[in-house]
């Protein structure tokens, strides 16, 4: 291969390179307090991972009952009543006389 080749081969690799790289800067890991706080969520829901044979149904009931708690918190701490979008598509309302 000549230089002119090796020159190209490298552009076309760092172009292909960049979307996997920045692609991986987007989605970061959790951060070490991240997972300690959702730790202490756990277990102030009373989660303690004490068994190992019942660990996914105790985790997933706990974490249920941390999203419930959240929603709570939530519900109670926004403003104004919830919102149902719904709409009604069709024709016009009659006037009832012709």
């Amino acid at each position: 291969m000549n230089m002119r080749q090796v020159l190209t081969a490298s552009v076309v690799a760092s172009a292909l390179a960049v979307p996997a790289v920045t692609f991986a800067q987007q989605h970061s890991a959790l951060t070490r307090a991240q997972v300690r706080a959702e730790l202490a969520q756990l277990r102030a829901v009373g989660y303690h991972g004490d068994s190992e044979t019942s660990y996914p149904v105790q985790i997933q009931a706990a974490e249920a009952r941390v999203a419930a708690r959240q929603g709570q918190t939530a519900a109670a701490s926004s403003y104004g009543p919830g919102v149902g979008g719904s709409t009604a598509a069709g024709a016009g309302a009659s006037s009832g006389a012709k």
